[in-house]
């Protein structure tokens, strides 16, 4: 595992290619940055790549060439830890992948328990104060069975804020949700950005890129074409695709 300072820069991809084995180009020389405390949101129609460089951030796709540096760590260095380079990176997928036979607590408390080895009375209080955090108190020793899907996704919230990440993934964390439960979900999001969280989001929920986002990323066919503020995407754009894109879609 490697270091590299990377001063205000949390995240750090510079020429990401990814092609899979049928030959499918998912990635074509991304490159992109994101500064310590921003939330950043990824937009684009479907098969843009969006997904695809979320999970590369965290080896859950493997990158071909290019590099990428979290928080000053080579995430591709040769003889990586990759599960110590995950630790600092929490993320939260479309399924809620809950573990079923364990309570709300139990599913927060299982990883730092398992993988880091902490104190388990420190555990258990880091997941009570994350699971009042995300406003299921009442909920601390119900079973997944018995949540809703808005409530389960805020437990797989803060499950993955139980390792005490720097920086959170979100994988289009609301797009499994019944629509009535998708503003429990932002609005957790949104206090985790107002609490200076560094985010990377990929959602198809534009008011929440607008509202939220320090900068939106507009990505199709495996390149990032625009990185600019929400004003400038979904005010000002003069970039053809995007606004061909936006105008299908708010």
């Amino acid at each position: 595992m490697t270091r590299d300072y990377q001063g205000d820069n949390m995240i750090v991809a510079t020429n990401v290619d990814k092609i899979y084995p049928n030959g499918c180009h998912a990635l074509k020389k991304v490159s992109a940055t994101v500064k310590r405390g921003e939330v950043v949101v990824i937009i684009g129609p479907s098969g843009s790549g969006k997904s695809t460089f979320l999970r590369t951030l965290n080896q859950l796709e493997v990158i071909n060439s290019g590099d990428i540096m979290i928080d000053g760590m080579d995430m591709y260095a040769r003889g990586s830890n990759i599960n110590a380079l995950r630790e600092n990176v929490g993320m939260v997928f479309q399924s809620f992948n809950l573990f079923p036979h364990k309570t709300v607590k139990g599913n927060v408390m299982l990883a730092p328990l398992t993988v880091t080895k902490r104190d388990a009375k420190e555990v258990e209080q880091h997941a009570k104060d994350l699971i009042y955090r995300v406003g299921l108190a009442e909920k601390m020793d119900v079973y997944p069975s018995h949540l809703s899907g808005g409530q389960q996704q805020r437990v797989a919230i803060a499950r993955a804020l139980a390792m005490k990440p720097d920086v959170m993934l979100f994988d289009e964390p609301t797009s499994a949700l019944d629509p009535e439960m998708v503003g429990e979900v932002l609005d957790v999001m949104k206090a985790l950005a107002a609490d200076g969280m560094t985010m990377v989001v990929v959602t198809h929920e534009m008011g929440f890129a607008r509202e939220v986002a320090d900068r939106v990323l507009f990505m199709e066919d495996g390149e990032l074409l625009v990185s600019d503020t929400p004003e400038n995407v979904f005010d000002t754009t003069i970039h053809p695709r995007l606004q061909q894109f936006l105008s299908k879609i708010l």
